[in-house]
């Protein structure tokens, strides 16, 4: 285990299919580390879509490292790696995610990016970028002109998925009607609420945003059960 720049704990471990725990190196077969980090990435991507509420076939999620290599090669191709998924409440809404590979995202990069969904006529609401390598500051300033959002995540950090950490508690976000229901209870309001960033790891992984409450239940431990709420900040 390891702890992030905000102080979550993060595990570098990866649960198998049987429920063991290993470490990421102790699953090298003989393949590739690169079609290895691909693997694990692409499938934390497909488990954050779908806790997201979008549509991601089953096969998807219970494709195996082997299968993984049969269908992309020890070598992955970043362009190959492309997923687009719709909402499954508003199949209008929906959104890209795109492998940039392991050289430096600069503006150009990106504006090829934005032309290629437009050529393709995508109607996204939503885009995400993973990248291997870093990302100049004009090119963030860039994004920031899209039409939709973007998000930009490191390949690093979706080795494992952060949301089945053993430590993460069950997480609910609440509707506009249940935080309105809330507040009134307690007769609160957002800035009384604990408060969680925005750009908190699991804020990041199921794509809050600023003003969104979320409630979060501990079980187990020393704990047998305790409800909270943050307020994304």
């Amino acid at each position: 285990m390891a702890s992030n720049s905000t102080g979550n704990i993060v595990d570098v471990s990866v649960i198998g299919g049987d429920g063991d725990r290993r470490c990421l190196t102790e699953l090298q077969d003989g393949g590739s580390t690169e079609s290895l980090r691909y693997y694990h990435s692409r499938r934390t991507v497909m488990e954050m879509l779908k806790d997201r509420g979008y549509d991601v076939p089953g096969a998807e999620l219970s494709r195996s490292l082997a299968e993984f290599r049969t269908e992309f090669g020890e070598k992955p191709e970043p362009e190959r790696l492309r997923i687009t998924a719709s909402l499954r409440s508003n199949t209008h809404k929906k959104v890209l995610v795109l492998f940039m590979g392991a050289t430096e995202l600069k503006v150009a990069a990106v504006r090829n990016v934005y032309k290629q969904i437009l050529g393709e006529g995508l109607g996204l609401s939503g885009l995400i970028l993973i990248l291997e390598a870093k990302i100049t500051i004009q090119a963030k300033k860039h994004l920031e002109t899209f039409p939709f959002k973007v998000e930009v995540y490191q390949i690093t950090d979706l080795i494992a998925n952060v949301s089945k950490h053993v430590l993460q508690p069950s997480l609910e976000i609440l509707t506009a009607h249940r935080k309105q229901m809330l507040m009134k209870k307690y007769k609160a309001e957002d800035k009384l609420l604990p408060r969680m960033l925005e750009t908190d790891a699991i804020a990041k992984y199921y794509g809050l945003q600023k003003g969104q409450v979320v409630e979060l239940t501990y079980s187990g431990g020393l704990i047998d059960f305790l409800t909270a709420y943050r307020c994304v900040i």
